[in-house]
C-alpha cells in the first residue's frame, strides 16, 4: 500500500435553499394568504478522524468535496429539506492547514476527532415570514445564502508515544516487530522502510503504548537528502525518542550527533524530548567488540546494548520506554 501524508483539497459547504412564494387557495378562505415556506439549510463539510485509516492516499484521486445544497421551501409553509453534510474521513493525527497561508486550522486527534471546516448556507425565508399588518400579501422571498469554499492542505503526523529513529538498516523495523504485533517489511538494504510503521506495545494486563518506526534518516535529511523531511514530521508528536545505533558503526557517537543535529535543524522542540540511546545488533558482537561498546558514553550515560534477535535487554528497553512516558 502506498503511503501519502500530504494532500491539498477543495471543500465547499451546501448553499441554502431559496424561500418559496405562494398563497393559500382554500374554499372557505376567499382572500387566502401567504404560505410560502423557508428553504432548507445547506450541508456542512466535516472532517472526522477514523482509526482504521492510516494514509491520505484517497485524496490523491478525489480532491473536490461538496456538501449538498438545501432544498427550496414549498407551499403550505413547508420548509425545504436540509442538505446532507459531507463527512470527510481522515487518519487520526491529520492537521488541516489553510492552503494559502499555511495557518493551522484544526488538528484531528482522539481528543478532538471531528471538526466542521465549512458551515452550510442558511435557507432563505419564504413569503410567510414577510407577512405584516401593512403587507398582508407579500410576494417576496429570500434566496438561500451561499456555502463556504476553502482550499486546505492535509498533513498527516503519526500519533505515537515513542519514536524510533536511526540510520537506514540499523534494525528499527526488526525491533518494532519484536516489541509489538507490527509486521513491517524487513530486508538487508537501505530504505527498506518507506512508510512509518505503528505498533502497540503491551506490558502486563493494563499497560500499553504506541511506537513508530520512522524511516531511516541520513545526514542532510532536513535539506531533503535521502528520504528528506518526508517523514521527519512524524517524530514531532512522540513524547520520547529511542535512538538506535549500529554496534558495527565506525563511530556510534558521531552517528548519534548527526541524528540529533538533523532533528534539531528540522524542529528545535524535538531536542527537548526524552531520549533512550540503544546500541543494536549485540548478537553479532565478539568479546572485544562488546567491551568497546560498553565503554561508550553519551552525555555521561551508558547506552543500552540490545539484540532483537536474542531479545537481549528488550524487556529492559520496554520498561524504559514506559518510564519515559510516566514522567510526562
Amino acid at each position: 500500500m502506498k503511503f501519502i501524508d500530504i494532500a491539498t483539497i477543495d471543500v465547499k459547504s451546501g448553499k441554502g435553499g431559496k424561500g418559496h412564494v405562494s398563497f393559500r387557495r382554500e374554499k372557505f378562505v376567499p382572500l387566502g394568504g401567504p404560505d410560502g415556506g423557508n428553504g432548507g439549510r445547506g450541508g456542512d463539510v466535516i472532517f472526522r478522524g477514523d482509526v482504521h485509516i492510516n494514509t491520505l492516499l484517497d485524496f490523491r484521486y478525489q480532491r473536490i468535496f461538496n456538501a449538498e445544497d438545501g432544498n427550496p421551501g414549498d407551499k403550505s409553509r413547508c420548509t425545504g429539506r436540509d442538505g446532507k453534510d459531507m463527512i470527510i474521513k481522515v487518519p487520526m493525527g491529520t492537521e488541516i492547514h489553510d492552503a494559502k497561508t499555511n495557518e493551522l486550522i484544526a488538528d484531528i486527534t482522539p481528543e478532538n476527532p471531528e471538526f466542521c471546516i465549512a458551515i452550510g448556507g442558511k435557507g432563505g425565508r419564504g413569503n410567510w415570514e414577510f407577512r405584516s399588518s401593512i403587507n398582508q400579501a407579500p410576494h417576496n422571498a429570500d434566496p438561500g445564502l451561499p456555502g463556504e469554499e476553502k482550499t486546505v492542505t492535509l498533513e498527516l503526523k503519526v500519533l505515537a508515544d515513542i519514536g524510533i529513529v536511526g540510520f537506514p538498516n540499523v534494525g528499527k523495523s526488526t525491533l518494532i516487530s519484536v516489541i509489538s504485533a507490527a509486521k513491517p517489511k524487513i530486508a538487508d538494504y537501505h530504505f527498506t522502510t518507506l512508510v512509518p510503521n505503528l505498533g502497540m506495545v503491551r506490558l502486563g494486563d493494563t499497560m500499553s503504548f504506541t511506537v513508530a518506526d520512522i524511516p531511516g534518516l541520513i545526514e542532510g535529511a532536513h535539506e531533503g537528502k535521502g528520504l528528506g523531511i518526508q517523514f521527519l514530521r512524524h517524530v514531532e508528536r512522540s513524547k520520547a525518542l529511542v535512538f538506535l545505533l549500529d554496534a558495527h558503526s565506525e563511530d556510534p557517537k558521531k552517528d548519534y550527533e548527526v541524528l540529533s543535529n538533523e532533528l534539531k535543524l528540522y524542529n528545535t522542540d524535538i531536542a527537548n524530548k526524552k531520549r533512550i540511546i540503544c546500541i543494536s545488533r549485540a548478537d553479532t558482537l565478539d568479546e572485544e567488540g562488546r567491551k568497546k561498546i560498553e565503554k561508550l558514553r553519551f552525555s555521561r550515560k551508558k547506552p543500552l546494548i540490545i539484540s532483537s534477535v536474542t531479545r537481549e535487554n528488550i524487556d529492559v528497553l520496554q520498561w524504559l520506554m514506559w518510564d519515559s512516558l510516566k514522567e510526562e
